[in-house]
Order: C-alpha cells, then sequence, then structure tokens
C-alpha cells in the first residue's frame, strides 16, 4: 500500500502523489522550446520531485530528447578544480543511466570519450558538451541533450560566474544544435543571490518556472487517492481546513495526512472528521519536523527577522512587500513570508505564524503568577458543564493587564509595540493547555488581527484581536479590540 511522503523525494510506486499535470506539460513545452529555465523556491516544496518527473517523462516518452539529471549539493565544501574533475565523471555516470533505462548500450566511442575526457575549467566543459553531442543519435538524428541540475546553490562559488557564462554563451549563440539544447537549473537561493560579488549577474537569459503550493484542488486529488485505496473518507471541511492551515505547502499537507492516517490509530471504517483534524493539529504544532526545524533555524539567523515578522504579524497594514529589500527577500526566499493580494507582507500559512509566535514568545515573561487573581485559577472560567466562558476570561485579561501594571513593558526580548499579542497568546495558551483544549490561529496573514481559534469540549471560539491607534498612532489597550465568537464544533 502507498502511503503519504515526506522523507524527500516521492515516487508515485510508493507514495501518494500530485500529478501536477499541467505544470509538467507547461515545463516540458519549454524545454522542447530551448528555453534555459530555473526554480528557485523553499526546501520541501517538490522541487526535486517535479523535476524527477519531468527528466523520466523525457527519458522513457520522447528519445529525441537526452535529459541529464545532476545534483551540486556534494560540491558545497569543494574547490573549483575538484568540482569541474568530479562533473566529468558525474555526467558520463548519468548518460550510462540514461542508456540503461531505455535499454541500450553504449558504443565503443562513446565508452571512450567519456572513460577519457577531462574538464578543467568553464572552457573545457564547452568543448565536453560540443564534443558529446555528436555520439547521442536518433536514427539519423542528432539528440537534444536537456541538462537539469538540482541543489544548484552547492556550486563552488569560485565555479559559479565562469559556469553561467558558458551556458549564456551557448544560449545566445544559437547553434542549430546547441549542447546543451534546453538547461533547467534548481535550488533554493537564486541566482543574484548566488552572485556574491553583486555584480550583474551573467545569466540574464534565464526564464523563469513557478512551482507553487498545493491548491485545494490538489489537495482533495492527493487525499482521494488514498480514500480510492483504502476506503477511508476524509470530510470535506477536513480537507478544506488542512488546506487552509497549510497554504498548501507539500510537506506539512503530507505530514497531516501521515498524522491522521498512520499515527492516530483511527478504524479504517470510520471518517476522518473535525474531530480528527483538531487532535491532528495539536500534534503537527507541538512537533519539531524536518520542516518546522527549517523555518525555525532560518527566522533565528538575524535579529532584524524578528523586528520585520512581528510587524508583519501585528500591524494591519503590514509592510510592503519589496523584493529589493535584502530581509523581505531572504524571508521569502526560504518560504517564511510572501506578497499578498493588497501587495504587502504576509506569513505563507497559519502554522507557520503560529509556531513564529511561539518561536519568539518568551519562554518566562515573569507575569505568568499574575494571570489569575490570588487564590484562584484558570477553573473558575468553566461553567458546571465544563464549557468556557469566554468573556469573564478576557475580562480577566484586562484586570491582568492593570495587576501588572508597568512590568508589562519589562518582558524580556519582546519588542514594546507587540507585548499586547504577546501576553494575550500567552495568557490564553497557558489557560487553554490547562484545560486539555487546542488554540491555532485562524486567520492566515496576521495583519494586527492574530484571530485565534480554540477548540474545547465540542465548541469553538473564536478571539478576533485588532491593534487599536489613538489619533496620534500610538497602539493602546481597548475593550473593542476583541470580539468573540463562538459555536459547537
Amino acid at each position: 500500500m502507498r502511503r503519504f511522503g515526506t522523507q524527500g523525494p516521492v515516487n508515485p510506486e510508493q507514495h501518494y502523489i500530485v500529478a501536477r499535470t499541467e505544470e509538467l506539460t507547461e515545463f516540458i513545452k519549454r524545454v522542447k522550446e530551448g528555453r534555459y529555465i530555473v526554480i528557485f523556491a523553499p526546501r520541501q516544496t517538490g522541487k526535486t520531485t517535479f523535476f524527477q518527473r519531468a527528466v523520466a517523462a523525457l527519458t522513457a516518452e520522447d528519445l529525441t530528447y537526452f535529459p541529464i539529471q545532476l545534483n551540486f549539493e556534494i560540491y558545497v565544501d569543494c574547490e573549483r578544480s575538484e568540482f569541474y574533475e568530479s562533473l566529468a565523471k558525474q555526467i558520463g555516470k548519468e548518460i550510462e543511466r540514461v542508456f540503461q533505462i531505455r535499454g541500450e548500450g553504449l558504443d565503443e566511442a562513446l565508452t571512450h570519450f567519456l572513460d577519457h575526457a577531462k574538464i578543467t575549467n568553464h572552457l573545457s566543459m564547452m568543448d565536453f558538451f560540443e564534443q558529446v553531442q555528436h555520439f547521442l543519435k536518433y536514427g539519423d538524428d542528432l539528440q537534444k541533450v536537456v541538462l537539469i541540475i538540482d541543489e544548484f546553490d552547492g556550486i563552488p562559488t569560485t565555479a559559479l560566474k565562469g559556469f553561467l557564462h558558458a551556458f549564456r554563451h551557448t544560449y545566445v549563440t544559437q547553434a542549430t544544435f546547441q549542447c546543451p539544447h534546453s538547461l533547467g537549473i534548481v535550488g533554493v537561493k537564486n541566482i543574484t543571490q548566488l552572485d556574491y560579488d553583486r555584480s550583474v549577474s551573467p545569466f540574464n537569459i534565464q526564464d523563469d518556472f513557478a512551482l507553487s503550493n498545493f491548491t485545494l484542488n490538489q489537495v482533495q486529488e492527493l487525499y482521494g487517492q488514498y480514500t480510492d485505496e483504502v476506503g477511508q473518507a476524509f470530510n470535506p471541511e477536513v480537507i478544506e481546513s488542512i488546506h487552509k492551515q497549510t497554504g498548501g505547502q507539500p510537506f506539512l499537507v503530507n505530514r497531516f495526512a501521515q498524522i491522521l492516517t498512520e499515527e492516530m490509530d483511527i478504524p479504517k471504517t470510520d471518517s476522518i472528521t473535525m474531530k480528527h483534524f483538531s487532535h491532528a493539529l495539536q500534534l503537527l504544532l507541538e512537533e519539531r519536523n524536518t520542516n518546522i526545524e527549517h523555518l525555525l533555524t532560518n527566522i533565528r539567523k538575524a535579529p532584524r527577522f524578528q523586528t520585520m515578522l512581528m510587524r508583519v504579524v501585528s500591524y494591519e497594514n503590514s509592510v510592503p512587500f519589496n523584493p529589493d529589500n535584502d530581509i523581505i527577500n531572504e524571508l521569502a526566499t526560504y518560504g517564511v513570508i510572501t506578497k499578498g493580494t493588497d501587495r504587502k507582507c504576509e506569513v505563507i500559512n497559519p502554522i507557520y505564524l503560529y509556531r513564529i509566535v511561539q518561536a519568539f514568545k518568551p519562554l518566562v515573561n515573569g507575569l505568568e503568577d499574575d494571570y489569575f487573581p490570588k487564590d484562584t485559577d484558570g477553573y473558575q472560567y468553566l461553567t458546571d458543564d465544563r464549557h468556557i466562558q469566554m468573556e469573564q476570561l478576557l475580562d480577566n485579561f484586562w484586570d491582568f493587564i492593570a495587576r501588572a501594571g508597568f512590568r508589562i513593558l519589562q518582558v524580556p526580548e519582546t519588542p514594546q509595540e507587540f507585548i499586547g499579542q504577546h501576553l494575550l497568546f500567552a495568557y490564553l495558551d497557558q489557560f487553554v493547555t490547562s484545560v486539555n483544549g487546542t488554540m491555532y490561529i485562524e486567520v492566515p496573514t496576521g495583519r494586527g488581527r492574530m484571530d485565534l481559534l480554540i477548540l474545547h469540549n465540542g465548541k469553538k471560539y473564536i478571539v478576533e484581536t485588532k491593534i487599536w491607534r489613538s489619533e496620534r498612532g500610538m497602539p493602546k489597550v481597548k475593550n473593542n479590540s476583541l470580539r468573540i465568537y463562538q459555536q459547537k464544533v
């Protein structure tokens, strides 16, 4: 039986997989047109899987094209000479692999060439490709070489400019049998970020290719494969909620499904409901998987990232999405923020937003003992049938602000303008945990609103927060800056 994959590239024999048919068709169309294509996207967004499937299609279905797939990750600490020496060997092995897949053997002349070929710099690399082209034939015609390079960020910095100049020269000469005919570069950082001396990039002939997160229809397609094989259905509301919380991020979509179908022991005869969704979301919000590790590592790389992200989260006007700003550009490269429909920065999905707030929340703010009046605890805000009295709970939050007084301005490592939302989040988080509820963020963008959704004892409560400002633009605490909604789950 297939499963949902989160460990590296996925394949249709072992995993449920989103076909991305339209994207594959468009990519192969550009390959046949001889484009030099680049895709730079955050890790664990399905780039490698996508290009492996494109290469497999070209290898098996169209013998007029000869795909060569390389991976530069292993070159990250190499010198230029080591890079080029290994490159010749890696290309030779890949050529042999393609012949084997097609059930063909290398002729003696090609074998001799690959055994003795050497690449020492970008000039000899150009000569290598010109020569190898003449050995690759389909009938009486020369095959068109398609070179795909994964993890391009690993290329040694000393080899980068010459390497790009070489392929630019090949592209602009527009020879009848240019080799490679098409080039695909896959990585996290884009060409300009890799061009470390900040000069004009030599690779200005690139054709950018967008590989977006999964749409709702694609998540439905993915989960539908599981239902067709196993018989266990996802309630439509569950799929919609998963897409909303993950923003369609491929790793998170698959990880959510792993928890629901493999780790929660839900009988396969039962449909997966919103109650199951809530439990799975709580588990996902509390675990440290590789995707969340990447997120937390990236946002903690520089103190300026915290200030930027908290402005995005806490201010209704957010921050204009300016790709020429180094901080915004880097956070977008890491897949933390994106450009919203109003051209402002927004956190890319609610799960990331929740983990960002958690990451920047002080472990101890020094005010925990003042959350509730002396000789009381949070349980007085539950009714006899154990439902939350949200209005009274939030009234106590205002009383807590008064009890704490000036000390709320001394919360460690928190900019003063963000303290109010930090404290409300920490206050509710502590209460909800103590009564065995679940809290997560409902609105994906922040934008001065942090809508907190609380699930407890069969009821759903939404606390809508919003920064209220005086005429002078200073943040203030005011009762009408919170709204409460509740309904049955």
